[in-house]
């Protein structure tokens, strides 16, 4: 495939010359993987699953990962054209000759680019038709994990096995067989029957009456990168630090809370190791923690103490996920003051705080009026809401609430006099609510297309009188789409194989999206996705009823009971046992980091009993650097570069030279290049002064793109 760099767009792409790839001599290699992202390289390099995974295999020494992505259209007619076929971005391997091809599935919307991928790589589409019992192996064991693997029963015809949970430690175990099975010339027949017998492995078609999801019990002892692949133009260019595992806050739309449950989290000791080699091996100015719920780490706080001191001398800025309101307390923003920000994202999910009950997000209307006004009066100008329309019992006053909601947060960014700032600016983002497997919602009922359109509409219509607020939505094709596949059967593999060959391929991209393909496909297999998009009967059997995730049927029906009553259901990691099942079931609970009680971030509404020991102390330093808080919603004073950091002391000329694969690099990827290395070289750099402090480098003309 590299032969067609000079002709492929965005070849650096393609070129596998990133820093931090890995190479091993193919003699010492025992099993080679590809890492399959079925979407563009640069989302795949922003997924941090791909970055651990790729991490985990090539610690190994005979065990090669590596990695590739489904190439734009464009660049796939190309390779037909040039007779290539779609191969890995580390040793230009084709898909059909390595041993084994995983395939990340993080939403319902990939499963045709699954098939394109598997084509691309000239390989037969479905399982049966692979070869199975050939001890030569003409093709790789073919398979997927990733949250959607946890019902991924419309693509289980294309695959040879699903891994499920956890796959740091299961992958490696797999590759392992692998090795021995090449090594004894089993088929590959053979090598799944004794792949049934490794926890979190799915083999669809052998006898296995339930799987159970494999999890990791402490991820200090798990791998993690600390020099992660450095990407040309990833979406998210950052160094990614996952704090925690897991989340047991209970919202019962959730599919992530319930099957990534118990909650584990990150040593401070272990994260102050990670952040250190991360930041001194990969070079990046951006660091995110990343977990479920960000603000609910039990040990925000001393995470915040021992890092941004750290990052603020390295000009390196930090960034939070969405934030639960009320879990970042003011002591933490007022620490994070002077460092580079975008707006705060909240997630209220619903306009009332009946609806919020029902889904039991434990947010009031109060708390998060409290929560914004905190923003606005530490700097943030941007605060972004998400709601979701559609939820179970949602009444027309639940939906009109939602921009006066949005009105109401916009009013606590008002100044001393009253009026509203001339920045300030509140977008709230809707979602249409898509029922999930393994949640206490997994029976309800999903909205039609047009009922999704007719909300939509009516908020729009009330957004659009206010200046201050935006609105952006999710699209209903799409939440359709998604709706049909995430409780979708085996049925529907013969519709996904249909859409592939009719051309609908990067479903989730708005541009490309082609529903009248997936239409066409339902019509001709005789699916009705009315049926999809149904209630379903309690007592009735389920498509993922095989799958044990490790949370009991039992509790997630009386989850969906309480919903129906707007009852509350405590956080077990405060509160008192919910009795989902997982910890009996895993035969562990879950893990905090809170040292001493002081740390520890109490939830909202929680008993006073239980604040009096885990109220978080004010014991987060501000740092010198860091501006006096503005009034509200004022934007804050650009940060004081210490002396070294804006200084000049003497001027340092480099030279090089762009030749092979480099060749393919644009000139606004190297220059990101360049002042990565910069910065894991430790060079002394100057700083520009403002709100955006950036290195001062320049560099000579550019040449073109695949030019020496």
């Amino acid at each position: 495939m590299r032969a067609a760099l000079p002709l492929l767009p965005r070849p650096s792409h393609f070129s596998g010359a990133e820093h931090g790839t890995a190479r091993k001599d193919p003699a010492t290699v025992k099993a080679r993987l590809a890492l399959a992202f079925p979407d563009l390289y640069e989302i795949g390099m922003s997924y941090t699953g791909m970055a651990i995974l790729y991490h985990a295999v090539n610690q190994h020494p005979g065990f090669q990962a590596e990695r590739v992505f489904a190439p734009s259209e464009e660049a796939a007619a190309i390779l037909r054209d040039q007779g290539f076929f779609l191969s890995t971005l580390e040793s230009d391997t084709t898909l059909k000759d390595v041993d084994v091809l995983g395939f990340h599935l993080t939403h319902e919307l990939c499963f045709t680019n699954v098939l394109y991928m598997l084509e691309l790589g000239g390989m037969a589409l479905r399982s049966q038709d692979r070869d199975l019992d050939n001890r030569d192996w003409t093709s790789p064991l073919v398979l997927a994990g990733g949250g959607v693997a946890l019902n991924a029963e419309p693509l289980v015809p294309f695959l040879d096995c699903l891994v499920l949970g956890d796959g740091e430690e299961v992958l490696c175990e797999v590759m392992a067989e692998v090795a021995r099975a090449k090594e004894e010339r089993l088929s590959k027949r053979d090598l799944l029957a004794k792949l049934t017998e490794l926890p979190g492995i799915y083999v669809p078609g052998m006898d296995q009456e339930t799987v159970e999801r494999r999890v990791i019990e402490d991820l200090d002892t798990a791998p993690y990168p600390t020099n992660p692949v450095q990407p040309f133009g990833a979406v998210h260019d950052r160094y990614t630090l996952e704090i925690a595992r897991g989340c047991t806050r209970g919202c019962r739309f959730c599919h992530a809370g319930m099957v990534y449950r118990p909650a584990r989290e990150r040593s401070l000791a272990g994260l102050d190791t990670l952040l250190g080699q991360g930041l001194d091996t990969s070079g990046h100015s951006e660091i995110s923690f990343l977990s479920l719920s960000a603000g609910d780490f039990s040990a925000l706080a001393g995470l915040f103490t021992q890092s941004l001191e750290k990052c603020r001398a390295e000009q390196v800025s930090v960034s939070l996920p969405s934030l639960r309101a009320g879990s970042v307390n003011e002591d933490i923003l007022r620490a994070m003051a002077g460092l580079r920000r975008t707006g705060a994202t909240i997630a209220p999910e619903a306009g009332t705080d009946r609806l919020r009950a029902v889904i039991n997000k434990g947010i009031t209307e109060e708390e998060l009026l409290d929560h914004t006004r905190t923003l606005f009066s530490h700097g943030w100008q941007h605060v972004k809401l998400y709601f979701m329309i559609g939820l179970p019992t949602e009444t027309e006053e639940d939906l009109l609430v939602i921009p006066q909601l949005c009105l109401k947060v916009l009013d606590t960014g008002r100044n001393e006099a009253g009026k509203l700032p001339g920045r300030l600016q509140v977008t709230a983002a809707i979602s249409p609510f898509v029922p999930k497997p393994h949640t206490p919602f997994q029976w309800e009922r999903q909205l039609s297309q047009q009922e999704t359109r007719e909300r939509i509409f009516l908020l729009k219509d009330q957004f659009s009188r206010h200046k201050r607020l935006t609105m952006r939505w999710h699209e209903p094709e799409a939440s359709f789409l998604e709706g049909v596949f995430s409780r979708g059967d085996r049925k529907l593999a013969e519709v996904v194989e249909r859409a592939f060959h009719k051309g609908a391929l990067f479903t989730s991209w708005t541009d490309t999206l082609r529903l009248d393909l997936w239409l066409e496909a339902m019509a001709e297999c005789g699916v009705n996705p009315d049926e999809y998009l149904a209630a379903r009967d309690l007592d009735s059997p389920l498509p993922w009823d095989h799958i044990n995730i490790g949370v009991d049927k039992k509790f997630l029906l009386r989850e969906r009971t309480k919903a129906l009553k707007g009852a509350a259901t405590e956080d077990c990691r405060y509160g008192a046992c919910s009795g989902c099942g997982v910890c009996t079931h895993m035969g562990f609970t879950s893990r905090l980091t809170a040292q001493a009680h002081k740390d520890i971030q109490p939830r909202l509404n929680q008993a006073a009993r239980d604040q009096e020991v885990s109220q978080p102390e004010s014991d987060v330093p501000v740092p010198s650097e860091a501006p006096p808080p503005p009034p509200p919603g004022r934007k804050p004073a650009p940060p004081k570069l210490r002396e070294e950091l804006t200084r000049k002391a003497a001027h340092i000329r480099l030279w090089y030279a762009k030749q092979g694969p480099a060749a393919f690099v644009s000139q606004l990827e190297l220059q990101a290049l360049f002042e990565r290395a910069m910065r894991r070289a430790k060079l002394p750099l100057p700083f520009s002064q403002g709100h955006h402090p950036m290195p001062l480098v320049s560099f000579c003309r550019a040449l073109p793109v695949g030019v020496s």
